[in-house]
């Protein structure tokens, strides 16, 4: 297809998906850990936390979780593998996701879309040349077409819209997942990219009709605060 044409669709489908949005959910309610599950991996503890996410003064690699009114998900961690993945109990099909993340210096992360298809986290400020790990690509399909990634420690405003694949009665696959528009910091990263099958990593590694949504813990400090998930018609 012509790239114009490409984009032209992925414009009017992000028009008609916003005119299709249902009421917006908040997995996140700003107290506890309530409504989030783990993913166990091996002997590690889940290190996730609430409170406001500061970088460690002694430590800019790390994070740390203060007290304080605009508290968020932290993972209280200072590397790799040192907490494991969260994920919601809601699930979701095809929906709008919009948060707000930060990362420590150099911290790895993701954004499970219904726990299977990644958006990745990565501490990318000031790189020049984009790869397929870096801050805001799908991974495993694309890299992010500009670098709009912000300093560690600032906060970062991702908005996704995501349609789930589909499956008939026997739970066969019969049309992919898409993610018609990804945006960071009001920036377009990506429209209209087709995921042929689930990112690695994921909560089942299978494909469903509706999953939730994972944030990957094992690779590094990363806060998200101010989720908003809203299905779509």
């Amino acid at each position: 297809m012509n790239p114009s044409n490409v984009l032209a669709l992925a414009s009017f489908c992000t028009l008609a998906l916003a005119s299709g949005l249902l009421a917006a959910d908040e997995p996140f309610n700003g107290k506890d850990l309530s409504g989030w599950k783990f993913k166990a991996k091996g002997t590690n503890k889940p290190q996730w936390k609430v409170g406001v996410p500061m970088l460690d003064k002694a430590n800019p690699k790390a994070l740390v979780a203060a007290k304080g009114e605009e508290v968020a998900l932290v993972n209280v961690v200072g590397g790799h593998g040192q907490s494991i993945d969260i994920y919601s109990e809601q699930k979701w099909g095809s929906c709008r996701i919009e948060l707000e993340v930060l990362v420590a210096k150099g911290a790895n992360s993701g954004i499970y879309v219904m726990g299977e298809y990644e958006v990745q986290i990565l501490d990318s400020f000031g790189k020049d040349k984009l790869g397929g790990g870096d801050m805001g690509a799908i991974y495993g399909a694309q890299p992010p077409r500009v670098n709009a990634c912000k300093k560690p420690g600032e906060w970062q405003k991702y908005e996704i819209d995501f349609v789930a694949p589909k499956l008939d009665a026997d739970g066969k696959k019969t049309t992919n997942a898409r993610f018609l528009v990804v945006k960071l910091n009001g920036k377009v990263l990506h429209e209209n990219v087709e995921m042929k099958g689930p990112t690695p990593s994921g909560v089942t590694g299978k494909e469903a009709a509706a999953g939730p949504i994972m944030f990957q813990g094992d690779h590094g400090p990363v806060a998200f605060r101010n989720i908003v998930i809203t299905p779509l018609k």
